[in-house]
């Protein structure tokens, strides 16, 4: 996001030590916008087809006077990017379709419009385009509501040495410098040339004002992570700009200077069947995970994490690298400090083979037996974050590596500063984060959301969730305690409304045989006994192969 041009309040940490957050800190802004056209909130997790919120990417501009949402059409097909009242939330102006497009994969805001990261399929007849119709990732720049040019990061002409990349999940992120005066793209790729065809990698690409894609050495890049399960990507003053991936072979890398699977390591996670217990959010996460503090260089990563014990070598990847088990069988919340783009604050975590303890490094946020997910991270000022998340009290953890169900027992929001706890975390039953944390230009951080009865209970159906909105909701939390809510929309009557997805009893589609049973070092399986979860089958677009290269970067 835009940062350095924002003027903002900065609140003394002394005001709020000791004190925290309060339920008059939130402030809701309920179905205050208007959508024209109609939006899916819901989207199934990978394999298990879990319900996670559906990204709606939300940036404001540096001069603080406008805001952008962007979200995908109901029809899964167009992406609409509405300006928004930074104050109301209402909407301003006409929306803007970006025709063709497939997922609202991230949002940077100007003062004269927008940038906008998606998905498209090529037009017919394109050479060397992927088979099927397989979107390709383009960034769009749209100048007073009018496109300015557009520029593929992916596909034909793009990368050719070293194979040609697709992007049917986007799963990625995108930011803007100011100092460096560059776009910063990181998403999720599939190659369908090249040694890597058919397995999925990650790729970061940087782009000029004018729309001129760059190959910036010991920056860009063609293919880093084997990566099925998250990113977080944050702007720097100078390429190469914040990064961190969680791969699949069972690491999460600060891979700022290696852009690939090496570098720092922030954690070791079990990985089984190319998933770690989704720790950057999953399907349609990867956003506000990492979050640079106001006027500083120093960054905060969240993620959610099992733990690590009992580590083992990677005998396929070789060269000490590690694997591990998990510690427990739900998920908990955990957060990293960067003294800068590249560094960790505090000791990485550990590639000891035989060591029992691969998680001492970690800096919990919570240490229960809750169940937490969707965890996100942004910056009121130079000090204080907002860590968030939601929570299943009493969850079942059928897989080892992949989310967990039960019923939703509320999202909180916790205040840190200096990696410490301040106050007690707010706790909301009807308050989520479905799109980017924005640090507004007075002080607030804001997000959007969809106002519904919200269940984590069961998975969503085979075809996707078919419930749609033509209302979206803001939410905010005010350092000083001063927030307010609009509630002239009621919950109850809101077009978003989605219980009717959530009871429905759904029928198992595929046994969970396929996936290695859990033995008592890798997790304490809780016995199944309500209702059977669907799962994906082998052989559908949501059975991803993990890659089965090693890895270079460009």
């Amino acid at each position: 996001m835009l940062r350095s041009a924002l003027t903002l309040f900065f609140v003394p940490l002394s005001t709020v030590l000791g004190a925290g957050l309060s339920d008059s800190s939130l402030e809701t802004h309920v179905d205050s916008l208007a959508l024209e056209f109609s939006f899916k909130p819901v989207k199934e997790a990978y394999w298990t087809n879990l319900p996670h919120h559906r990204r709606t990417p939300f940036a404001v501009s540096p001069d603080g006077k406008s805001a952008y949402l962007a979200y995908l059409d109901s029809s899964e097909t167009d992406v609409h990017v509405q300006q928004v009242d930074p104050s109301t939330f209402a909407a301003v102006g006409s929306t803007v379709t970006v025709t063709g497009g497939k997922e609202a994969g991230g949002l940077v805001a100007h003062d004269d419009g927008f940038a906008l990261l998606t998905n498209e399929a090529l037009p017919s007849g394109t050479a060397n385009a992927p088979a099927d119709n397989t979107p390709v990732p383009v960034l769009y720049r749209y100048t007073n509501g009018e496109q300015t040019w557009k520029t593929f990061l992916g596909g034909p002409g793009v990368h050719e040495d070293f194979g040609l990349a697709a992007s049917p999940d986007l799963n990625g992120d995108l930011v803007f410098s100011q100092e460096a005066n560059m776009y910063g793209a990181y998403f999720v790729v599939t190659d369908y040339t090249g040694d890597a065809a058919g397995h999925f990698g990650d790729s970061i690409q940087y782009v000029k004002p004018d729309g001129t894609l760059q190959t910036i050495n010991g920056a860009s890049s063609a293919w880093g992570c084997s990566h099925n399960t998250g990113i977080a990507f944050e702007a720097a003053d100078a390429a190469p700009f914040a990064s961190i991936c969680a791969e699949d072979q069972g690491d999460i890398w600060l891979n700022t200077d290696t852009q690939s699977m090496s570098g720092i390591k922030i954690s070791n996670e079990n990985t089984t069947n190319g998933a770690s217990g989704e720790p950057l959010g999953g399907m349609s996460g990867s956003y506000s995970g990492l979050a640079r503090l106001i006027g500083s260089d120093s960054y905060v990563f969240a993620w959610v994490s099992r733990g690590a014990i009992d580590l083992r070598a990677n005998e396929w990847l070789g060269g000490g690298n590690t694997q591990a088990s998990n510690r427990t069988n739900n998920r908990n919340v955990a957060i990293a400090q960067l003294t800068n783009k590249n560094t960790l604050n505090g000791q990485p975590a550990t590639s000891e083979i035989g060591a029992h303890d691969g998680d001492s490094q970690v800096n919990w946020v919570t240490q229960g037996t809750a169940d937490c997910s969707n965890a996100h991270v942004a910056a009121f000022d130079g000090e204080n974050v907002l860590v968030t998340w939601e929570e299943i009290a009493d969850p079942f953890c059928e897989n080892i590596a992949m989310g967990c169900r039960g019923t939703f027992t509320g999202s909180y929001f916790q205040l840190m500063a200096g990696g410490a706890k301040v106050g007690e975390p707010v706790k909301s039953m009807d308050t989520f984060v479905a799109g980017d944390m924005v640090t507004m230009s007075d002080g607030r951080i804001c997000w959007p959301y969809v106002s519904m009865d919200w269940k984590l209970d069961q998975a969503v159906g085979w075809d996707g969730p078919t419930d749609t909105t033509t209302k979206m909701s803001f939410a905010c939390m005010n350092l000083d305690g001063t927030g307010s809510s609009n509630t002239a929309s009621s919950t109850s009557g809101s077009a978003a409304s989605l219980s009717t997805f959530a009871t429905s009893v759904l029928t198992t589609k595929a046994a969970l045989a396929t996936a290695p049973a859990v033995t008592p070092t890798q997790a304490t399986v809780e016995s199944a006994t309500s209702i059977p979860l669907p799962v994906a089958q082998p052989g559908t677009t949501r059975a991803k192969k993990s890659c089965s290269k090693k890895r270079r970067s460009l």
